[in-house]
């Protein structure tokens, strides 16, 4: 089965839709998948859920979603750097589910294990924990928290063999394999493809099993979220 599509519109046909639980990889806008979340904006579906860490930044990023109100429903666990979230935000115009970030990471790695639901310490006690079934195990209380299983996965790669094995690239792997895992059809942005097999086992960080679509996108743009320099003399 051939997995490699010949653009982002092409990955993205007949597998997106209005009203879809969606997760989107990356930390800030390190190892987002740029040219699917711009081909995302371009197909004008609308009334999204979208899971991910954050929602980029103004301009790029999920920022570019927000912007053309095609999110409803934000899944996050930071929620800085982007004024227009703040705005819709605090003008009742978007949701947020805020979830704690390791709470969020283990929400999808749940997702992806088959795993209906667990039990965490973090938030307890907090507006986090309200609504939720509260449980004591040796004489600790924790919160049960839901796993997510979004209807489709967009991710970044540095490298995927056709079968659809992937090799991430230093911390841009981030959230990317567990929302790899989570979502029921994964599509992958990578800069390079190789042939299967030219790729080492112990160099396959997600097997090609988890993987539906793949893109190539050799020159993304990997737009830094803050640049800070200082003075050399």
């Amino acid at each position: 089965m051939n997995k490699v599509y010949p653009s982002a519109a092409a990955a993205l046909d007949g597998v997106v839709h209005d009203g879809q639980l969606i997760a989107v990889g990356g930390f800030g806008l390190c190892g987002i998948p740029e040219a699917l979340i711009d081909a995302l904006r371009a197909s004008g579906v609308k009334n999204l859920t979208a899971i991910s860490n954050n929602a980029g930044v103004d301009g790029f990023g999920l920022g570019k979603l927000l912007e053309t109100r095609q999110i409803k429903k934000m899944i996050s666990s930071y929620v800085g750097e982007n004024k227009e979230f703040e705005r819709q935000y605090l003008a009742g115009e978007l949701e947020l589910e805020f979830t704690p970030q390791g709470t969020l990471a283990e929400k999808l790695r749940a997702g992806g294990a088959g795993i209906p639901a667990f039990f965490t310490k973090t938030g307890v006690g907090t507006l986090v924990a309200e609504g939720k079934e509260l449980r004591e195990f040796d004489g600790e209380t924790y919160v049960m928290e839901r796993a997510l299983v979004p209807e489709v996965s967009l991710i970044k790669a540095d490298v995927a063999d056709r079968s659809g094995n992937l090799r991430f690239n230093l911390t841009a792997r981030n959230f990317n394999p567990a929302a790899a895992t989570a979502g029921k059809i994964c599509i992958v942005e990578v800069e390079r493809i190789v042939a299967t097999g030219e790729l080492a086992p112990d160099d396959i960080h997600l097997p090609g099993i988890y993987v539906h679509r793949i893109l190539l996108n050799a020159s993304p743009e990997k737009r830094i979220e803050k640049r800070t320099t200082r003075d050399r003399k």
